[in-house]
């Protein structure tokens, strides 16, 4: 009769519980934790947290980085979480992407946490440490024949919802006395840019220069076309992942589930492998490593051909590496389960780094002012992802991972914008294909761009 007391494990907690009555308090603790933390814990942490903050008594490093965006996160995405039926459209994960920057636009977030929160991302680039270690993971981890079978067909739906999308708000900014050119110059190419580097700021500097004015003339209205843009993304991807929670499929092939392909072949072969619920602190380490070595390379190639960015040097690198089975599994697993571990846990801490950094609230209320600015900003999100949805789908890819990525990873803000949007769509081990998306499709989108600026003038 022994059995009757064993152990067993309450939903959401790692911590055995018995029903014996001494067990009682622990029981009721784990019930509800923030951050996998029991909350009363959670609670006095977030308190030394506002208390510093507010003494103006923050310490600009790395770590107190970490601990503001892991706790500011963590509430946010409990308070997401408990909101049934809203939550699976992606509402914990647009509360991170906005909250904080609202909080900054309303004065209440105190003045010691921004300047802290941005050089964390920036500076010490959190960004580049998150991003570069779930394209390790996800390229080492996927299996080698999905690799070989998407990776050329994934350039069709790439630049096609690119011109496509161009030629259609353009015809529609005709329509409304927008003008094609400048429908493309203003709204579909900055949203298409896939990030502000690749985007607005080179952009508004070959507008000057067309224009004998100054950069600064044009930067207000492309930006606004950006965050507008990656907003709609964003609510976009929420929406399609809670169409496809339902569990209909609206027509063959319509939702993967997070597979990205619907071609036949043994399903080890086509699917990404299940996540591990646990790993040892060597092999994270050995993770850790991995991920660094293959940035480090990706930097390397992208200073001697710079032709592409880093980023994509380093998931070629790390495509060579897995197509050609150069690695021996236990790195591959290594690697796979420190990019787990940067999605499972400190995926809301990089939202709220991003919110803080790169939201301008005062820009997304200005933009609204303007209906026909804000209707082809929209409509380019819609042409984007629907464009690449169809193209995808004809190519065997499933219509709604091929519409999250390329198509709305196209039309967001780069890196932080497509952890955002597939983080939405729950789909984040798509990130090798969205950084790819980004890159390569914001390099073409600029180049075509560069060819319509002569016209901005006529």
């Amino acid at each position: 009769m022994m059995s009757e007391n064993r152990p067993t494990v309450h939903p959401g907690s790692d911590v055995p519980v018995t029903d014996e009555s001494s067990s009682g308090k622990r029981r009721k603790r784990d019930l509800f934790r923030i951050a996998g933390m029991p909350y009363l814990y959670y609670g006095a942490l977030f308190i030394t947290f506002l208390v510093a903050a507010l003494a103006d008594n923050l310490p600009d490093s790395m770590l107190v980085g970490f601990g503001v965006t892991v706790v500011l996160g963590g509430a946010l995405m409990a308070i997401g979480e408990a909101i049934p039926k809203v939550r699976d459209y992606g509402l914990p994960t647009l509360l991170c992407t906005f909250v904080p920057a609202i909080l900054i636009y309303a004065g209440v977030m105190p003045s010691s946490i921004p300047p802290v929160v941005s050089n964390f991302l920036a500076g010490y680039g959190f960004i580049d440490f998150f991003v570069v270690a779930v394209i390790a993971g996800s390229v080492l981890g996927m299996p080698r024949t999905l690799l070989l079978k998407a990776g050329p067909r994934f350039l069709i739906p790439l630049l096609g919802c690119i011109v496509i999308t161009f030629v259609i708000i353009g015809g529609i900014s005709t329509v409304l006395g927008f003008g094609f050119i400048k429908g493309i110059l203003f709204v579909a190419g900055p949203v298409m840019a896939g990030g502000l580097g690749i985007g607005a700021v080179p952009m508004s500097q070959m507008y000057a220069a067309q224009t004998g004015t100054e950069a600064s003339v044009f930067m207000a209205d492309l930006m606004a076309a950006l965050v507008i843009g990656n907003i709609f993304c964003i609510i976009f991807a929420g929406l399609l992942n809670g169409l496809g929670r339902s569990g209909k499929q609206w027509f063959v092939g319509f939702n993967g589930d997070g597979e990205l392909m619907r071609i036949e072949g043994k399903k080890n072969e086509l699917t990404m492998p299940e996540k591990k619920g646990s790993a040892s602190f060597q092999s994270l380490g050995i993770g850790v490593a991995i991920a660094a070595g293959l940035f480090i390379l990706g930097t390397l190639l992208g200073a001697i051909m710079p032709f592409l960015h880093p980023y994509a040097w380093t998931i070629i690198a790390a495509a060579v590496i897995k197509i050609f089975g150069l690695f021996p599994r236990e790195l591959e697993e290594s690697s796979t389960e420190w990019g787990e571990l940067m999605t499972s846990y400190f995926l809301p801490a990089l939202l709220v780094a991003v919110s803080i950094t790169y939201i301008d609230i005062n820009e997304v209320v200005g933009a609204i002012s303007d209906p026909i600015f804000m209707g082809l900003t929209v409509l380019t999100v819609i042409s984007s992802g629907l464009v690449s949805g169809v193209l995808g789908w004809l190519l065997k890819f499933n219509f709604v991972e091929a519409t999250v990525t390329p198509g709305l990873v196209m039309a967001d803000t780069g890196g932080s914008g497509d952890v955002a949007v597939l983080s939405a769509a729950d789909r984040i081990h798509l990130m090798p294909f969205a950084a790819l998306s980004t890159r390569l499709g914001g390099t073409v989108n600029l180049f075509i761009v560069s060819l319509l600026v002569p016209f901005l003038t006529m």
